[in-house]
Order: C-alpha cells, then structure tokens, then sequence
C-alpha cells in the first residue's frame, strides 16, 4: 500500500517531510503515526492505513508535491513481522551506497578540496543527509595522519611535494583554527532551512506592513473584579464544565460586546468595498513548537464562557498533538493575542489580513494607581489594538479599546447582557 501525502487545502500544492516517527523496515500498526509533514499553514501527521512493514521512499527534509507517494506499507510483512523480530535480518537495508558523494554547498566543497577530505567517505548531519562544514572539520584530524603517513614511503623527493602540501595544511589550520576559537570549534553559524510555515508567516508579516495602514492604540485596564470573578467561582466552574475559567473567555466575550458597538473594528477591505460582518469569528492566538496559529471561534457572540474555554482548550490539545485542520485556521473576522503569557508587559501586536483589528494582551502587574484621590495598589494589564486606519478611524479604535476596558473592569455589565 503505497503512502502518499494527503490533500491539506485548495491553497496548498507542497509539504516538507519533517520528521518520520518510523524507520525505515519497521513494523507498524493501523493507524499508527507514521510521519510529520508540515504545509505552510499546518503541520500534521500521517498515519498509516494498513498493518504492515514500512518503506521509506522520501526522506526528512526534502519537499514533495500534495498526492506524491513518500513511501510505502508491505502489508504481508505484518505476518511475518514476529518472525522478523526475533531474526534481524532486514538490516542491510538501509546501507547506502558508498559512490556518490552527500549533497553540500559550495563553500563545504572549497573546504573539502583544502582539507583534503573526501566528501564520498563522510556521514553528513543536515537535512536530507546534507554535509555541513561541522562534518568536514570533525574530520579533519584524520588528515594530518593521513599527511604524516605518506612522506615515510616516498622520501627520495624531500623538498618538492613538501613545499606543496604545506600551504593546504597552513590553510587548513587556519580554517579549522578560526572556527575553532568558538566553543567546541563547529558553534558559531548553524544554518537551517526555513519551515513552509515559517516562510508563510513570513510572507504575511511583510504583506501587513506593506498593504495596510497599521496604527496601534494603548489603554490599561484593572483587573481586579475579573480576578475576584475567578477566585470566587472558580472551583465551581471548574467542577460543572470541567474546565478552569481563564482570562481568555472573558476577553472574548468583552471584544463581542464591543465589536457590536463597533461594527467598523470587525469588518474588512474587498476591493473597493468594505464588509461589514454581522457575526463574530474571534481568532485566539495559540503558540506552538512550530510558530503561532491563530485557530477561529465560529460565532463567538453566541458562546458561553464555558464553551469558548472548552473550545480553546481543544485547540490547544489539537496544535500539541499536530491535529490542526485547516478548516480550524480559515476566516477570523477579529484577533486576540495574549503575550501576557509569555511575561510581555507591552507589545504592538501585529494585524492578521484581511481583518481590520488585533487585541493584544499583557502581563498583569500591581501597579499604583489613584482611587477617588487616593493611590492604591491594583492588578493592571496594558491592552493594545492595532487596527487598519484605512477602515477605522482612531475614534472608534480608542472608544473601542475603552468599551473592552470597561466590559473587564465591571465584568457583570457584559455577562448580565449575554
């Protein structure tokens, strides 16, 4: 049964191998995950269809096209496989052919002619099996041997080649002695090739500056009703819906009282037009091994605290097990982003196109702040919105921004309205 790379989404035409959780002649279960594949919006896993043994036909790192077959499932080897077990045989496999050499750049191959090493006889460590310059300079010391071997059986011409291995072992020295002033000599440069999801993200951070008139607005709110809200009915809410009640609901449902107000802050740019959405898909900023996805809130108004809570919560087990769909990830008329944690105390974050606004959260500190007169210590967190001046005017962002501090600092207002 042949493995082939699953269709993602109609924008996507190519994955990158990222990783095999098997080997290649191992035997594997239904179901079982077979390898890691990252598109330049999600990263998923393949699992296998069949019982059977496992034949890798693309290795890590390499990109192929959606439908490409990266390998294959010998499903008569599932019968066989006990008795493989208990007799390896299925080992040469893997043996590659010592003729051609590894791939390399061309620095890697100018370091090689000078060290005199043979790429054909070295193991590379990079992706795909590339030989990195850390691979030839670990090498290395195999050269001075080989050198010091050689004169003793020709030294009939003592003076010729040795003036002329002496400037390639100087400029091998040299070479290994400046990258060696480093820790362990091979620390100083790694390079890596971009993710598709980092080279997206990437992509769509410059296309913000560039197409967009971003501006951002500051505010800071008091947090202490919301957190006397938590801790005095917490632990009944964590009983009833099995889930803790964070700040993250609250903040939703604060920013969908306000986009009501505030219809502008929730629309878009299409063309010549704007559309203006009479719901509220809140997008919730989730970071995971992979770079930060924002997975949508379907109709966020009409959610209750526990469901918005619960539906986060199963985004956030979706993104650490790799399960992200597409679908999760599409549409989003409206944004929050929570570097408070993270420790940020003050951030502007960044617009997710084509929508219009972006809340951004941040650590709560105790500050002193005056009371009626009085200066006291409270729990404040800075609040930030960059919106699309293009769309929003920076009255309705700062009424905007003022409307969500109010929701948070008389938290009853909004829930008595919901």
């Amino acid at each position: 049964m042949e493995i082939k790379v699953p269709a993602v989404g109609e924008s996507v035409f190519e994955a990158l191998i990222a990783r095999w959780l098997k080997s290649n002649g191992e035997h594997v279960e239904l179901d079982e995950p077979l390898c890691e594949i990252e598109t330049d919006k999600v990263t998923l896993e393949v699992n296998a269809e069949a019982a059977g043994v496992l034949s890798i036909s693309v290795q890590e790192g390499e990109t192929v096209k959606i439908g490409a077959v990266i390998g294959a499932i010998d499903e008569q080897g599932a019968v066989a496989a006990p008795a493989a077990e208990t007799a390896p045989q299925a080992e040469p496999v893997p043996a590659a052919p010592a003729g051609p050499a590894p791939p390399m750049s061309p620095s890697g191959r100018k370091l090689a002619r000078e060290m005199g090493v043979e790429p054909s006889d070295l193991k590379g460590s990079g992706r795909g099996g590339r030989l990195t310059n850390e691979d030839l300079l670990q090498a290395e010391p195999a050269k001075p041997a080989a050198a010091a071997a050689q004169p003793t059986p020709a030294p009939p011409e003592p003076s010729a080649p040795a003036q002329e291995e002496k400037p390639a072992s100087e400029k091998t020295a040299a070479t290994a002695g400046e990258l060696a002033q480093a820790k362990g000599g091979a620390e100083r440069v790694t390079r890596k090739a971009m993710s598709p999801i980092r080279k997206r993200i990437a992509q769509r951070l410059v296309s913000v500056r560039q197409n967009t008139a971003m501006l951002t607005s500051f505010n800071e709110a008091d947090m202490s009703q919301i957190m006397l809200l938590r801790k005095k009915h917490g632990d009944f809410f964590l009983k009833r819906h099995g889930v803790k009640l964070g700040f993250m609901s609250l903040f939703v449902r604060a920013c969908c009282a306000a986009l009501k107000e505030f219809p502008e802050v929730n629309a878009s740019i299409e063309g010549d037009d704007i559309v203006y959405h009479n719901f509220c898909d809140i997008g919730v900023a989730v970071g995971g091994e992979k770079g930060l996805v924002v997975p949508v809130l379907r109709s966020a108004e009409t959610m209750t605290l526990a469901g918005i809570e619960q539906a986060i919560a199963g985004f956030g087990e979706k993104v650490r097990t790799n399960r992200l769909a597409l679908s999760d990830l599409e549409g989003g008329t409206f944004t929050i982003s929570n570097g408070g944690v993270y420790g940020s105390l003050l951030s502007t974050p960044i617009l997710n196109p084509p929508q219009s606004g972006v809340l951004g959260m941040h650590s709560i500190q105790e500050r002193a702040v005056v009371r009626d007169g009085v200066i006291v210590i409270r729990p404040m967190m800075y609040l930030a919105l960059s919106y699309d001046h293009r769309i929003v005017d920076g009255k309705g962002a700062v009424s905007f921004l003022k409307r969500v501090k109010e929701y948070l600092e008389e938290p009853e207002e909004m829930l008595l309205e919901g």
